[in-house]
């Protein structure tokens, strides 16, 4: 009996062991709990604190860069100083750059201004710039053109002329409209010298020609105009359509040949000696190679027998030689 009672009282005292075991446990897991569900609910509002002071703190700013800056009557652009080394009028310029008087100095997008102007073919460069406070500044170089070619399509059963011009850098224009000249001899180009034999699929406004025909055509009046031959006669027209060589046709008739692939300086001194020459017998060169280095094959005949070339017509003033 004894025994059966220490056996009773020691099963109870484990068994209220055990219990209190289980209520720590679940004491202690209570109070993790708790205190996870504290630390978020401090982080929460931790974040939204921040974000709330983010917003309002951006909304500030905001608010204050309108305020005394983009909408800041003080940065009103009361002047707009554009000007043009070319052709195109002052308006026509201000129209492609979409700027007016009024307008927020500040709020500007200049890189928007300089892109429309440069997307125009006869646009080289803009440079746009902000002079506080009520000052926008627009510098424009526009393309000078060295020659044209010429392209005829059929429309509605006739045919149209078309001119295309070429700077020296073989960047393809077409002429501007006269609204946006203020000189009208500027839309004149006969003084400008044609190219023959250009593939019309190259001539794409905006965009450089890849011929290297075409580009060593541009080089060679590039040359030309920079030497002494220049002012004796004229190069009114040049064929491309050759392999290696250039025909080159004077106002007197005479056709000269280049080497495309040589240098043009050394090929009009040779020009010019031959020319020389012709002068002192009073003919004029009728052919001319010099794109032999070892000879010169030469025809020439009479100056009296040959039509006197009529005037060149006169380069508009933007477009002449600096010394000339």
């Amino acid at each position: 009996m004894l025994r059966k009672l220490a056996r009773l009282l020691i099963g109870n005292r484990r068994l209220h062991r055990e219990n209190q075991n289980v209520l720590r446990v679940k004491l202690r897991t209570d109070q993790l709990q708790a205190a996870r569900t504290r630390f978020a609910m401090q982080a929460l509002t931790v974040l939204f604190g921040a974000a709330v002071v983010l917003l309002l703190g951006w909304r500030g700013v905001d608010w204050a860069v309108r305020e005394f800056v983009t909408e800041n009557s003080a940065f009103a652009t009361r002047t707009i100083d554009l000007q043009t080394d070319g052709i195109l009028t002052v308006e026509s310029l201000r129209s492609i750059a979409g700027v007016r008087v009024g307008e927020n100095l500040m709020s500007l997008d200049l890189a928007r201004i300089k892109r429309d102007l440069e997307l125009r073919d006869y646009i080289h460069s803009a440079a746009v710039e902000r002079v506080l406070p009520d000052t926008l500044r627009i510098r424009v170089t526009e393309r000078v053109p060295v020659a044209q070619v010429v392209v005829t399509r059929q429309e509605g059963g006739r045919f149209t002329h078309l001119p295309h011009l070429l700077d020296a850098g073989g960047y393809v224009m077409v002429p501007p409209n006269r609204a946006m000249v203020a000189d009208p001899t500027a839309l004149q180009i006969d003084w400008l010298p044609a190219l023959t034999g250009v593939n019309p699929v190259e001539l794409k406004p905006g965009r450089q020609v890849e011929s290297a025909q075409v580009r060593a055509a541009l080089r060679l009046l590039s040359h030309f105009e920079r030497s002494a031959m220049f002012g004796r006669v004229d190069i009114r027209r040049v064929d491309v359509s050759g392999l290696e060589v250039l025909t080159a046709t004077t106002s007197t008739g005479g056709e000269i040949t280049f080497a495309s692939h040589r240098d043009f300086d050394t090929q009009i001194r040779r020009w010019r000696a031959v020319q020389d020459v012709a002068t002192q017998q009073s003919k004029v060169i009728s052919t001319l190679d010099v794109s032999i280095s070892q000879n010169l094959p030469a025809r020439w005949v009479e100056a009296n027998t040959v039509p006197v070339p009529p005037a060149k017509p006169a380069k508009p003033a933007p477009y002449r030689r600096k010394n000339a």
